[in-house]
């Protein structure tokens, strides 16, 4: 299979090349590498101005369906996605916080929405004026997501929210959060389920509280519903189950390559590492990183081989498993690479700044959590068995 850009999407390289070249600058350079993993919080209001100026270039949503007329961006094709993305990780440019808006909340209107929808919330998100946050988890289904309690009762012509979401991130930045909530309350499980548009600011409705992590940031948080109003549900009350498992499906493809630029460039940092330490002189220590690095290219090219695929219902969980475990496998690399010194911090440990971290530690800590967030590597073995392998169900 040839894995080669043509023509079009070099020209298309250099154009965005060009751009980030001419835009990057300023205070925006200063942003350069900030709001990765351990650093999430970095420079968010900057790095917001920064989502407006991505706007203005119309470099929001470029893979989006183009069916009823653009939204202010520009449209690309998927290997364009690709190369994008690839110049956007070159100039190590900031953390995006609207991708939750872009990839995840844009494609689902786009399939399951109406156009009032559309036209209001679209055209927000590609100007990267509104941002998202997702409310599924919950302290008692964190993985089931079909076992949630929030409930969503009838008011006028919207909703009232009572209930509770957990690891929901990036939750203080957003402006908005999709909920899915149980709007049925005589239904059980995936049954009697909504998907709901919620603005977050209602003072005295809903509360954000952090959740501190060992890396000593806070990205995820506890979000609290107390009779908070919702105008807007996505495919119909009691559609939420469906609405909700096409969004999930979304987490794949060109996102996946997206992520895995970054985590080339990690690599990069502790094989780096590894030569200034004089640590490639272990035999086992040099096999670990070449398996990586090795592991790392079977994932770009098989995502680039289902690049645009659908219907394959077990691809997005085997595509979680294999990144969740390369990750966290490369978080425990990082510190091997630097030994005894991994237990020391960059400064000396002060009360009032106890989480001074290195990058490496910071990617230590923060990979631990790849197996779990974003649905567990059991709930995803659970999913391939059940609808890929027809295995018997698990009874809950």
């Amino acid at each position: 299979m040839d894995f080669d850009f043509g023509a079009g999407d070099e020209e298309f390289r250099a154009e965005a090349r060009e751009w980030l070249e001419g835009h990057l600058v300023g205070g925006y350079a200063e942003l350069a590498g900030r709001g990765g993993p351990g650093s999430e919080h970095e420079g968010a209001e900057a790095r917001r101005a920064w989502e407006r100026e991505l706007g203005r270039g119309g470099w929001i949503g470029l893979g989006w369906d183009r069916a009823e007329g653009s939204y202010g961006n520009r449209a690309a094709s998927l290997t364009q996605q690709v190369v994008w993305a690839e110049e956007y990780a070159r100039v190590r440019a900031p953390g995006r916080v609207g991708h939750i808006g872009e990839n995840l909340l844009a494609p689902t209107l786009i399939a399951y929405g109406d156009e009032a929808q559309r036209r209001r919330f679209l055209p927000a998100v590609a100007r990267g004026e509104e941002l998202w946050c997702q409310g599924y988890s919950e302290p008692d289904a964190g993985s089931d997501l079909a076992g949630v309690r929030t409930v969503a009762v009838r008011d006028g012509a919207g909703y009232r929210i009572s209930g509770q979401k957990i690891w929901t991130s990036l939750a203080r930045e957003a402006d908005w959060c999709f909920v899915l909530a149980r709007t049925d309350p005589g239904e059980r499980r995936h049954r009697g389920l909504s998907f709901l548009l919620v603005p977050m600011d209602q003072p005295g409705r809903i509360e954000v509280r952090p959740i501190r992590q060992m890396s000593g940031t806070a990205e995820f948080n506890e979000v609290f519903f107390d009779g908070a109003v919702a105008g807007h549900v996505v495919g119909g009350e009691g559609a939420g189950w469906r609405v909700a498992m096409g969004l999930l499906a979304l987490e794949r493809g060109v996102s996946t390559l997206v992520q895995q630029i970054g985590f080339a460039a990690e690599l990069a940092e502790v094989v780096a590492d590894a030569v200034r330490g004089g640590e490639l002189r272990d035999p086992v220590l040099r096999d670990q990183l070449v398996r990586q690095w090795a592991e790392l290219k079977v994932m770009r090219w098989n995502a680039l081989r289902t690049l645009g695929a659908a219907g394959d219902a077990g691809a997005p969980s085997v595509a979680k498993l294999l990144w969740g475990g390369w990750h966290q496998r490369l978080g425990e690399l990082a510190m091997r690479v630097r030994g005894a010194a991994a237990a020391l911090g960059p400064v000396d440990w002060t009360a009032r700044a106890p989480y001074e971290l290195d990058a490496s530690q910071r990617l230590f800590l923060f990979t631990r959590a790849d197996t779990l967030y974003g649905g567990s590597d059991e709930i995803q073995r659970n999913i391939i068995a059940e609808r890929v392998l027809g295995l018997p169900r698990v009874e809950r």
